[in-house]
């Protein structure tokens, strides 16, 4: 039996390859907003089964929720075992009573499959609770809702608020009961944790009773299409295959979860279960998750849906939940593009794609950022860049509450100038390949000029690089943004100070499970990712530890160190706490952030594609022979 806080703390995920899932804790008991068995299109429209096995006239109740002062029904109790592949399988036993549960989504479309397996004869009766809510709220009793329900064979729709997509819930041979009710007062531990609203009502719209011979499958199949129950096994068929063509190795499976289409544009959904695409996080997630497995023409895509939005030189930050216009207020993502480029042309040769249709496009964004474009982006006097406006927050450090701006980064960002550089040798040898000397010899001087520039970084006291240049002062807070000046492909450091650099982040960011994003020493460090969103939105980039800088970390480590194969043992040995995290804990999947003091806790969301993209990226590395 697994025991109620490991049940209820870890946490599965199902995909489909367009962001919709479904989700929940082991136990089945929802701790967040977040969960359910179908979350589509950023709406939470079947959020759980309740299910009670009946055997020989017992009853057995396989749920776990909380409620106020109580844990009822405590069907973890009965839970014997879950096994995350193929899909996740819960084996209940009950008095002997048992019951093989099996939940998956249907890859390509809006479907939820779950699966019961009886281990003798028995009757199950299911009763499904719907929210029909934006993910990120929460749904109360209110007269509002339609209770009536569709019933045809084998289908019954529910269609509870009008404006809003019907929910099509298919079964062979049951018995439906179409009078329904309210679960009131579900609590969410994690909503609670976060200090936010936890409290919650569903609503059952009916009841659906199985019966069911020893070693008899039965299956319902939730939609936002009707669908027919007798499909469940060539669907579980299809999946299992084209899971299986993934292979065995759970990080790539990982990564596939986060490549989907939206809004008719191949992309990467940041994260797991609150994030949409963004485009700082898909072009640093984009050579792990689509290089590192070969997916060249996945690639190819999101680099041309991504080229196809670009605004006065600039990429989107993010695109809404709602499909509302993308927001352009990033100073890093346009030119983490460039670097997605330079690493698919690198890949694949496929430098066709440069000359006929990024070229012109590239060679557009540096010119708007020579001149000037939103949030006070444009190139100084100097050659680097400067970025910002008071009250903004444009670099990956992008933590706000209200009017305060936690890292106020305003100025010229150590890694904005890695990453224009980069952009700017990348720009100098793509001109060249394309025969056009002069623009090559502009690129060239742009970038010289960078460089010359950069040495007033240099914090010789600390041995380090200053992280914000500003007229005002030099912040001389020790932060990982330093690390791209070494990790990036053309960097402008000396190697004496790379060395350094890469000496002062192991000394005083690394852990187990990635780089903090402040110093232990630093007055305003905190190392508890944790409470309200004032307290967590403090503490994110002040101390957090995230996963996904470790990629830079060890690509960085292994250029100071020439690639030897003592550095590349060492860099195996710094991944490994990860890795076991993803087959344990982690259920499959990396989260966003882990507190920055020991024991690292994870936090954030349950599953980041830039955590899984950089270590599939740096251990593909690893495993190079150079």
């Amino acid at each position: 039996m697994l025991q109620f806080h490991d049940s209820t703390r870890r946490e599965w995920l199902e995909t489909n390859g367009l962001g919709s899932y479904a989700s929940s804790t082991l136990s089945g008991m929802g701790t967040r907003r977040y969960h359910g068995l179908l979350v589509a299109n950023a709406r939470v429209l079947l959020t759980k089964i309740e299910e009670t096995l009946v055997v020989a006239g017992r009853r057995y109740e396989l749920s776990t929720n909380r409620y106020p002062g109580a844990v009822h029904p405590q069907g973890y109790t009965c839970l014997k075992e879950f096994r995350r592949s193929p899909f996740p399988t819960f084996f209940f036993e009950c008095d002997g009573a048992r019951l093989e549960k099996t939940v998956f989504l249907v890859h390509g479309e809006d479907t939820v499959v779950v699966r019961y397996t009886a281990g003798q004869d028995c009757e199950l009766e299911l009763r499904p609770l719907v929210a029909f809510r934006d993910y990120h709220s929460l749904t109360h009793e209110n007269t509002a809702l339609s209770a009536a329900v569709d019933i045809a064979p084998g289908l019954v729709t529910v269609a509870p608020y009008p404006g809003l997509p019907a929910l099509y819930l298919a079964h062979a041979g049951g018995r439906v009961d179409p009078r329904g009710c309210w679960y009131r007062n579900f609590e969410y531990d994690r909503e609670r944790e976060r200090g936010l609203d936890f409290q919650e009502d569903l609503f059952q719209p009916y009841t659906l009773t199985l019966n069911l011979a020893k070693d008899q499958t039965a299956a319902i199949l939730a939609s936002t299409a009707p669908r027919n129950a007798e499909s469940a096994e060539a669907l579980r068929q299809s999946e299992i295959a084209r899971r299986n063509a993934l292979g065995p190795d759970s990080l790539h499976r990982a990564g596939d979860q986060f490549l989907v289409q939206r809004a008719g544009r191949s992309t990467i959904i940041a994260g797991y279960h609150w994030f949409t695409d963004w485009g700082r996080d898909t072009m640093i997630s984009l050579p792990g998750l689509t290089l590192s497995p070969g997916k060249l023409e996945t690639a190819r895509a999101i680099l041309l849906s991504f080229a196809s939005v670009t605004d006065r030189g600039m990429l989107p930050n993010r695109f809404p939940d709602s499909g509302g216009a993308p927001e352009y207020n990033t100073a890093d993502a346009t030119l983490w593009y460039f670097e997605a480029v330079r690493a698919y042309t690198a890949r694949s040769g496929d430098f066709d794609l440069v000359r006929d249709r990024l070229y012109a496009v590239l060679a557009d964004i540096v010119s708007w950022h020579e001149r000037g474009t939103r949030f006070g982006i444009r190139m100084d006097a100097d050659g680097l860049l400067h970025a910002g406006e008071p009250g903004t927050q444009l670099t990956w450090m992008d933590a706000k509450v209200g009017d305060w701006v936690v890292t106020p980064r305003v100025g010229k960002p150590v890694e904005i100038q890695a990453l224009w550089y980069n952009a700017l040798r990348t720009m100098e040898h793509f001109a060249g390949r394309l025969g056009h000397p002069t623009a090559r010899a502009r690129y060239a001087s742009l970038a010289g000029r960078a460089a010359a520039a950069f040495a007033r970084f240099w914090n010789g006291p600390s041995a380090c690089l200053y992280d914000v240049l500003s007229p005002a002062q030099a912040d001389s807070s020790i932060r990982p943004n330093q690390i791209f000046a070494v990790s990036l492909f053309h960097s402008m450091l000396p190697p004496d100070r790379a060395a350094a650099v890469v000496e002062a982040v192991l000394q005083h960011l690394l852990t187990p499970f990635g780089l903090r994003t402040l110093a232990p020493s630093h007055p305003q460090y905190r190392g508890r990712y944790q409470g309200g969103p004032l307290s967590r939105d403090g503490a994110y980039h002040q101390g957090t530890v995230w996963p996904w800088l470790l990629g830079p970390f060890i690509e960085a480590w292994l250029k100071v160190h020439a690639g030897s194969a003592e550095a590349r043992e060492q860099a195996a040995r710094w991944l490994a706490p990860l890795l076991q995290y993803l087959d344990a804990e982690g259920e499959g999947q990396l989260p966003e952030v882990f507190d920055g003091d020991p024991p690292h806790r994870a936090g954030g969301a349950i599953a980041q594609a830039w955590s899984v993209a950089e270590l599939l990226r740096v251990r593909q590395m690893l495993t190079y022979k150079q």
